[in-house]
C-alpha cells in the first residue's frame, strides 16, 4: 500500500490515521507545484485531479478524497469510528464536514483569492472552528477515544495555526494531546514537520 502526500497537505491527516490504524504503509512524496513524485513520475498518472492524497491499495486500486480514505481506514480499523447504530454516519457526517466547511474555506483563506474573500474564508473558518470546539465529546471528537476524524482535524488545526487563525481554547488543548499521539509524532516526523 501506498500513501501519496505532500508535507503539510490535507494528506497529513490520511497519514496519521494510517499510522493509529497500525497498518503498513510506504510513502511516496509529491512535489504539487511541479507535479511530479519523488521518483519524477508524473503525478497525473497516478491521479488526473492532480492533488493529494491518494491511498493506492496492494491490489493496485486507488482512493482519492480525505473522506473515502479516511472511511477506508476506519473500516480496516474500527475503533478509528464511533460506535453504535450510527456511528459510520456519524464518522461521515463530521469528515465531510471538517471537508466541505473548513478544508475547502482554507483554499481562500491561503491567499488565493482578493483580500476581501479572504477575511470572509478566514471569518467562516474561525465560526467553524468555534463550533466544531464546543462538538467534542471529551478528549476527542468523539468522547476519550481518537477517531479518523480527529487526524483530519488536527490538519486543520495546524493550518489555522500557521496562518494566524483564531483557535478555540478548547481546540488548542485538544491539538495538543494530538501532537503528544505517538502516531502523531512519526507522521510529523516523516514530513519533516516536527
Amino acid at each position: 500500500m501506498k500513501l501519496y502526500y505532500s508535507p503539510g497537505a490535507c494528506s497529513l491527516g490520511d497519514h496519521i490515521a494510517l499510522h493509529e490504524a497500525g497498518l503498513s504503509f510506504d510513502r511516496v512524496r509529491v512535489d504539487l507545484k511541479a507535479k511530479t513524485t519523488e521518483t519524477g513520475q508524473a503525478f497525473a498518472e497516478i491521479n488526473p485531479k492532480g492533488y493529494v492524497p491518494v491511498l493506492e491499495l496492494d491490489d493496485g486500486q486507488i482512493l482519492t478524497e480525505n473522506i473515502a480514505i479516511l472511511s477506508w481506514v476506519a473500516r480496516q480499523k474500527p475503533s478509528l469510528a464511533p460506535s453504535g447504530e450510527l456511528g459510520d454516519l456519524r464518522l461521515l457526517e463530521m469528515l465531510a464536514f471538517i471537508s466541505t466547511e473548513v478544508h475547502k474555506q482554507f483554499a481562500r483563506v491561503f491567499g488565493t483569492s482578493g483580500d476581501a474573500e479572504t477575511a470572509a474564508a478566514r471569518k467562516k473558518v474561525t465560526q467553524r472552528l468555534q463550533l466544531l470546539g464546543t462538538m467534542l465529546k471529551g478528549d476527542y471528537l468523539f468522547g476519550a477515544d481518537v477517531s479518523v476524524a480527529d487526524a483530519y482535524l488536527f490538519t486543520m488545526l495546524l493550518w489555522a495555526n500557521k496562518l494566524g487563525v483564531d483557535v478555540p481554547a478548547s481546540l488548542n488543548a485538544f491539538a495538543e494531546r494530538m501532537r503528544a499521539r505517538p502516531a502523531v509524532r512519526l507522521a510529523l516526523e516523516h514530513e519533516g514537520l516536527d
